[in-house]
């Protein structure tokens, strides 16, 4: 069995590279060779968490169980700490352990670029991102692999950490101008695409901030209790694609809020991310609001995990 640690996964293995798996493993979902147990979030206090995620592809012959945690108080350690373990179905053999914390950022990252290149305006120039946390610089380098992005604004309830978003986008080459704002009306009124990356349980921003023409890529709450996004959110929303309809409906706070409250229905959910991988652009006009909400599935790291055996195997 080999061990591999984020840093060795991340020398090797980038945005490109989990793009490419993760649209395979949507035509294996296409395919109907997924198989996998509904993620089981698992509450160790009011604060943090244990998520327990397995999966299976039947025509990879590979088995991946993930666990995370997720630790919002941490100082001194991630907020978000993952392992993966691979299995060889054709023997049953357990192949690899691996960190999943780098590879939990970078599959929600090629997630955000499939539906941003979908659904963003082909123009769009300036990127938004409302929480700066680890989950956040992948979304970043998601949306810069698919949109020329001049200018970046960014906004974090700690001020500090936001300064220190731009320094490490900076160090890792961005050559886009970066701004750090004191609230985030101002990211979003200027916001061509809008990144939400946070915990929150009650909205960060006033969706009637939002400009016309602007797409969101929501990746922060994962629990029915967090709720990123408000109602006026939603409701101006001309199209709202999930990652994974199911999960969401479990697990996407502001989307369930807002079918309870009757806003929307579920059928208002036009598709997943399997739906529209191999699609051109589903932007009807430049006006439009779009909205892609994630919450993950295991299959996505299945996706990852499969493409880095291939790389580290031999």
């Amino acid at each position: 069995m080999i061990t591999l640690t984020d840093e060795q996964i991340e020398k090797e293995y980038h945005m490109h590279h989990a793009i490419e798996d993760v649209k395979n493993v949507l035509q294996d979902l296409k395919d109907d060779a997924i198989i996998q147990a509904p993620r089981t979030v698992l509450p160790v206090d009011d604060n943090s968490s244990m998520l327990y995620m397995p999966c299976i592809s039947t025509a990879s012959k590979i088995s991946i169980i993930k666990t995370v945690s997720i630790f919002p108080v941490n100082k001194d350690l991630p907020t978000t700490q993952g392992n993966l373990l691979v299995t060889d179905l054709t023997k049953g053999e357990h192949k690899a352990t691996m960190d999943a914390s780098y590879l939990t950022r970078l599959r929600t990252g090629a997630m955000t670029a499939i539906a941003t290149e979908r659904f963003a305006r082909k123009d769009a120039k300036t990127l938004g991102a409302i929480g700066t946390g680890n989950m956040a610089f992948e979304q970043v380098l998601g949306v810069i692999e698919v949109r020329d992005i001049e200018r970046i604004v960014l906004y974090n309830r700690t001020k500090e950490k936001a300064e220190a978003f731009k320094e490490r986008l900076e160090a890792f080459g961005i050559k886009a101008d970066i701004e750090v704002v004191d609230n985030a009306s101002d990211v979003v009124a200027q916001s061509d695409i809008l990144n939400c990356a946070t915990q929150s349980k009650e909205p960060v921003f006033d969706g009637n901030d939002i400009k016309s023409g602007t797409h969101i890529n929501g990746v922060g709450s994962f629990k029915p209790v967090m709720k990123e996004m408000d109602e006026t959110t939603i409701k101006r929303a001309n199209q709202i694609y999930a990652d994974d309809l199911e999960s969401v409906k479990e697990e996407a706070g502001e989307l369930i809020h807002a079918v309870d409250a009757g806003i929307i229905i579920w059928d208002d959910i036009k598709g997943e991310l399997v739906d529209i991988f191999e699609q051109d652009y589903l932007r009807q006009d430049d006006a439009e609001i779009t909205l892609y909400k994630c919450v993950g599935a295991g299959y996505f790291d299945l996706a990852v995990a499969g493409g880095v055996m291939k790389m580290f195997a031999d």
